[in-house]
C-alpha cells in the first residue's frame, strides 16, 4: 500500500474552477468553513501570482459576503522569503498542517477502561453527538456551529462517513469523524470535551477505528504547531509530509 498524500484527504467543497496553477474550492451550503471555500495552489506561485490570485479570491468572495482569504500551498514545499515577507505585511497567519498515518496494528492505545464507552453513531444517539459537536464548534461562533450541525446530519446520510461517540460513565465525552475510502480511513474531528480530557479517550475513540478497519491505512491531518500531534506520534503515527497555507479575515 502506497504512502498516503493530503490528496487522500477529503475536502468538503465543490471545485469551482482549475487552472494550471490552482483549484479553487467554494462550499455554499457553509460558506463561514475556511476549510471548504480556499484556493489550493498545484505549484508554488510567484508573488506576482499570489496578487493576482489574492486579487481573484477577494473579488470572489466579496460578491458572496465572505470576509475571509485562504490559500493553501503544494505538499513538502515551504513558500520562499518572497512570499512570507508579503504574507506577513498583508496581514496573513501562516501555519502548515502535518500528514499523519499509522497500520492499526502499530497503534500504541492506553489500554481499556470500564467507564469509557465507544460505539458508532446510531438515530438513537444521534442527538447526544450533534449537541456535543455544537458545543465544541461554538468556539468558532454560533454561526460556525450551526452550520456544522446540517452538515453533520448531511454526512449521517452518506455511508462513507462513520459518525463515532464516547461517553464517560454514560456522559456524551467525545466525537470522532471517520471517513472511509479503499485503502484508507480517514479520522476527522476528533474532539473530548474539557471536563473529561486526560482520561484516555482520545485514545478509545481511535482504537475504535484500529478495531474497525484492521486492513486499512489510518490517517489523519495535524495543525504542526499544536500539541496533539505529539500524542500521535507517541501512539506510533509516522509524519507523511506537510503543507503550508495562509489566512486573512478582512
Amino acid at each position: 500500500m502506497g504512502m498516503p498524500t493530503f490528496g487522500n484527504i477529503l475536502t468538503i467543497g465543490h471545485v469551482q474552477a482549475e487552472n494550471e496553477l490552482y483549484k479553487h474550492y467554494h462550499y455554499p451550503e457553509m460558506l463561514i468553513r475556511y476549510d471548504s471555500n480556499f484556493i489550493a495552489f498545484k505549484r508554488m506561485p510567484s508573488i506576482h501570482e499570489f496578487k493576482e490570485t489574492e486579487e481573484f479570491l477577494k473579488a470572489f468572495h466579496l460578491v458572496h459576503n465572505q470576509s475571509h482569504l485562504k490559500f493553501e500551498f503544494p505538499d513538502n514545499e515551504k513558500p520562499d522569503e518572497g512570499l512570507c515577507q508579503y504574507f506577513k505585511d498583508s496581514g496573513y497567519d501562516v501555519g502548515w498542517l502535518e500528514l499523519y498515518f499509522i497500520r492499526p496494528h502499530d497503534f500504541l492505545g492506553s489500554g481499556k477502561h470500564a467507564a469509557i464507552t465507544v460505539s458508532e453513531v446510531t438515530e438513537r444517539n444521534l442527538n447526544d453527538f450533534i449537541d456535543l459537536q455544537y458545543e465544541t464548534d461554538k468556539q468558532n461562533g454560533e454561526t460556525f456551529a450551526e452550520g456544522k450541525v446540517d452538515l453533520n446530519r448531511q454526512q449521517f446520510e452518506d455511508e462513507k462517513f462513520i459518525k463515532v461517540l464516547a461517553y464517560y460513565g454514560g456522559a456524551p465525552a467525545g466525537t470522532m469523524n471517520v471517513i472511509v475510502s479503499d485503502k484508507f480511513v480517514e479520522i476527522d474531528d476528533l474532539a473530548v470535551q474539557e471536563v473529561f480530557r486526560r482520561k484516555g479517550i482520545g485514545s478509545q475513540l481511535q482504537q475504535f477505528v484500529m478495531d474497525r478497519f484492521p486492513d486499512h491505512t489510518v490517517i489523519l491531518v495535524a495543525d504542526g504547531e499544536d500539541t496533539p500531534k505529539e500524542m500521535y506520534q507517541r501512539q506510533r503515527y509516522k509524519c507523511a509530509g506537510f503543507k503550508y497555507e495562509v489566512q486573512r479575515i478582512d
